[in-house]
């Protein structure tokens, strides 16, 4: 079982850094072997919506939903509370502990999960992508939750007893590493029309995906 961590990733040459394995190819016409288990990372800036569309997807699914907010450390929460915004080193360990956690969930004989994890930069959905080497037919995926900074700055004002701030909405934007072209297992959703709209697109981006492979 291969085992990386933060700065493992950082330090690994260009074909550790970008694991990306075939099967997991959105672009790929080789079908993903039987009994494929998927990790789905719903990922995008604070305010995009991911909890909501995590919540939608997991019930459609019928799949297990995990909060990636929920394993942020104490210290991780008292910084984003009070306006101070966390570094990479607060994030390695939150970013593994989510991927060992959705891992647990496929080898307790889920088929699949649906997470929710911000993954701003590259490295970091790099770190998540190493659940694919963890375990045997294991594809990770992620649904990027696409919206501007104003869009968002106004979603996270209105929020009532949440520990992120809007003003720390800058600070995502200011290292968020959008997915480009090379990044193939992601998908792309605009978050800035109707919820109805949002989470229609996002289950039928998701759903077209797994069929067209099996």
């Amino acid at each position: 079982m291969l085992s990386y961590n933060g700065a493992d990733i950082l330090r690994a040459p260009s074909s550790l850094i970008r694991p990306v394995p075939a099967m997991c190819n959105l672009n790929s016409t080789q079908s993903t072997k039987p009994g494929t288990q998927y990790i789905w990372i719903i990922t995008g800036p604070s305010g995009c919506g991911k909890s909501t569309v995590a919540a939608f997807l997991a019930k459609a699914l019928d799949l297990p939903f995990i909060e990636g907010d929920d394993y942020h450390p104490n210290s991780n929460r008292e910084k984003m509370a009070n306006g101070i915004p966390l570094t990479d080193d607060d994030r390695w360990n939150w970013l593994e502990t989510i991927r060992k956690r959705a891992v647990e969930e496929l080898q307790s004989g889920s088929q699949g999960c649906v997470v929710t994890c911000s993954a701003l930069k590259r490295v970091y959905r790099d770190v998540i992508r190493v659940a694919s080497q963890e375990a045997e037919n294991v594809c990770v995926r992620f649904v990027y939750l696409r919206a501007s900074e104003d869009l968002l700055r106004q979603r996270v004002a209105s929020r009532q007893g949440h520990f992120f701030k809007d003003n720390m909405v800058r600070g995502q934007f200011s290292i968020l590493e959008e997915p480009d072209e090379t990044e193939q297992d992601v998908i792309a959703v605009d978050v800035s029309n109707s919820l109805t709209n949002v989470t229609s697109e996002a289950l039928a981006k998701v759903q077209t995906v797994m069929h067209s492979e099996w």
